[in-house]
């Protein structure tokens, strides 16, 4: 399967930004690129991005969703809205929107059903902080959050994201990476059945350009969940030839 290279834009880029940034990786992926590549900006440019992106090699994808597809929920965005803006995508239980907002795994199995009632292949993040890793519950954690967070039939992607990893340029180990995709594959399989074994595994702890050659080619890792490094042209670019 081909690997998947997604770049999260978080709470960045106003329009002419994130258009810029758009079209510099349109002219960067005008050669087929060897892997899938996907950019989620942020709800108020969703539709310009994807209308100058389409027809090219660059999918899009929406940042979160509600699980109701409609109603009275001021500054939300509903599944249905993020296709009609041109989403085909959906990241899904980020680290930041578990521990900033509380959202728990019943939460984000109710946002991917309504993610795949809408259209969208759901990216459903897990990971453990620090202090879970330092206690020895890592595994068990992100085992808990793939059996709470994944519907029945879940077709989509898993990310896994050390939360201590994010945004402060560490990485986990070589080793470390590789275990804790095996766990989560065992998860699946034991989740999902034999659906499980197929799904791709995205690596998403502050990925760089100068060691994604390296961490792309561990075993279990099915691609790259990005953050910073999405917002330069250049250095998303030298992640997806990466993959490539």
């Amino acid at each position: 399967m081909r690997q998947l290279i997604a770049g999260n834009w978080k709470m960045n880029g106003l329009r002419a930004d994130s258009l810029a940034l758009a079209r510099a990786l349109a002219a960067g992926l005008e050669q087929p690129a060897g892997c899938d590549v996907l950019v989620c900006p942020p709800a108020t440019v969703l539709a310009a991005v994807a209308d100058a992106l389409a027809g090219g090699g660059v999918m899009v994808g929406g940042q979160d969703c509600h699980p109701e597809p409609s109603g009275a929920c001021t500054g939300d965005v509903s599944a249905p809205m993020l296709r009609d803006a041109g989403a085909g995508w959906v990241i899904l239980g980020h680290s930041e929107r578990r521990l900033g907002y509380g959202e728990s795994n019943a939460l984000v199995q109710e946002k991917a059903r309504a993610a795949v009632a809408a259209g969208l292949t759901p990216i459903v993040c897990v990971g453990e902080t620090e202090q879970q890793r330092l206690s020895g519950n890592a595994e068990t954690v992100v085992a808990a959050q793939i059996d709470g967070s994944l519907p029945p039939g879940f077709a989509g992607v898993v990310a896994y994201e050390p939360v201590w990893a994010i945004g402060t340029g560490r990485t986990a180990s070589e080793d470390d990476i590789v275990a804790m995709h095996r766990c989560i594959r065992s998860q699946l399989t034991e989740t999902l059945g034999e659906a499980g074994a197929g799904l791709r595994i995205l690596y998403g702890g502050s990925v760089k350009p100068a060691g994604a050659a390296a961490l792309l080619a561990l075993p279990g890792v099915g691609g790259a969940l990005v953050g910073g490094a999405s917002l330069v042209a250049a250095d998303f670019l030298g992640i997806v030839r990466a993959a490539g």
